[in-house]
């Protein structure tokens, strides 16, 4: 009976141990990914797991991650959050738990990277988030404090809000906005916040600042009410399954004045669906495929040639988190999660597809520039380059 007491409690502390540092096996990384595989946008989720498992391939055909001398292969486990806060949540917790992961990938819409980080952040386990622009996903809501171990390859709301302000006001020469958003979602509201603070302070005025609730699909209330208002631009910080709606109800009204858009407008799903109603508007994002550097022209060749398809800012931006993990591992020189975290904490630059991260210390969010894309011709073509 003592011997098999004994033994029970051997391998309780060899489990505990196993989770502390992550990683499993002695010959593998275990990476996990969280992504919106189903639910409300899954054009996001499924670029998300294209470039995720296109990064572990390449690593694992070139014999796997030199870390410490020694060649690892990458282990990849993805879940799907079915786009849903809670399972978010929930999907980190499994990874971080069962799966004994190194550090979490994704989520990417900030209303769901924002529970998956509060569960990375206490378990002490690393998550980088690709596209979640949103503040609160890197800071702490109890103190304010940056999170010690959530990171992201993006840049921030505050600065995408005055980027597509200063275009709405220097490029396009407007004086009078309006803006439509989600007032249940996270980054739909922040970056409504931050185009409406940029656009006021340097001399616009916002007529209308409509609001309406995830899932809704009838918006002929708010745009008439923003119809009467009289702008000379829209502003519309919602998501790719979203805009076309909202556009072509507008222009059902009679409104003939230009949209204007965030990063989340950047899957091809957009010009699916909204077809030749949203020609000719501007949109802001993390990078252009056709003004892309060489490294990033190697990526995309090879995407293109895996799936068929020009790859989007999702897939960038997954990519290029999956090359920070490998930077900071490798950096660390061993397997273990908290060696992960102060590696990646110090990292002071890199440079990945979407452009040069700059990282100052004690905070995950990178400091790089956006681009502005139009939508012309059935396609994203570079507009512009907008420096932080």
């Amino acid at each position: 009976m003592k011997k098999t007491v004994w033994l029970f409690t051997l391998m309780l502390l060899l489990s505990m141990l196993a989770a502390a540092c992550g990683g499993g096996a002695s010959d593998t990384i275990k990476v996990g990914v969280v992504a919106e595989l189903t639910g409300d946008i899954p054009a996001v989720g499924a670029s998300c797991k294209n470039a995720a498992e296109m990064s572990v391939q390449e690593i694992n055909d070139a014999g796997g991650l030199d870390v410490g001398g020694k060649k690892y292969k990458v282990e990849l486990f993805i879940e799907d959050n079915a786009g849903k806060a809670d399972q978010s949540a929930s999907a980190a917790q499994k990874l971080i738990t069962q799966q004994n992961v190194v550090a979490i990938i994704g989520p990417n819409a900030s209303r769901y990277a924002i529970p998956a980080s509060e569960i990375a952040e206490s378990s002490k386990v690393v998550l980088i988030s690709p596209w979640s622009t949103n503040p609160k996903t890197t800071v702490d809501a109890k103190t304010d404090a940056p999170k010690k171990y959530v990171f992201r390859a993006c840049f921030i709301d505050p600065f995408q809000g005055r980027v597509v302000a200063k275009f709405a006001l220097d490029n396009l020469k407007t004086t009078k906005a309006a803006v439509l958003y989600d007032v249940a979602s996270d980054y739909n509201k922040g970056i409504a916040e931050f185009f409406k603070q940029t656009y006021e302070e340097n001399g616009g005025t916002v007529v209308a600042f409509e609001t309406y609730t995830t899932g809704d699909k009838d918006f002929s209330a708010q745009m008439t009410k923003i119809k009467e208002a009289g702008p000379e631009v829209i502003f519309l910080p919602n998501y790719y399954s979203e805009v076309p709606l909202q556009i072509q109800q507008a222009h059902r009204l009679g409104i003939t004045v230009p949209f204007l858009g965030s990063d989340s407008w950047g899957s091809a799903e957009l010009i699916t669906l909204c077809g030749n109603d949203c020609e000719g508007y501007y949109f802001s994002t993390h990078y252009a495929p056709d003004a892309a550097t060489p490294q990033a022209t190697k990526f995309i060749d090879a995407y293109k040639a895996k799936y068929g398809q020009v790859p989007d800012d999702v897939a960038a931006l997954t990519y290029d988190a999956f090359g920070l993990f490998y930077q900071a591992i490798q950096s660390a020189g061993k397997i273990d999660r908290q060696a992960v975290r102060d590696a990646l904490a110090v990292i002071p630059k890199f440079e990945g597809v979407t452009g040069t991260m700059q990282f100052q210390e004690g905070s995950g969010d990178p400091i790089k520039s956006a681009v502005i894309l139009q939508v012309k011709d059935g396609k994203f073509v570079w507009f512009a380059n907008a420096q932080p």
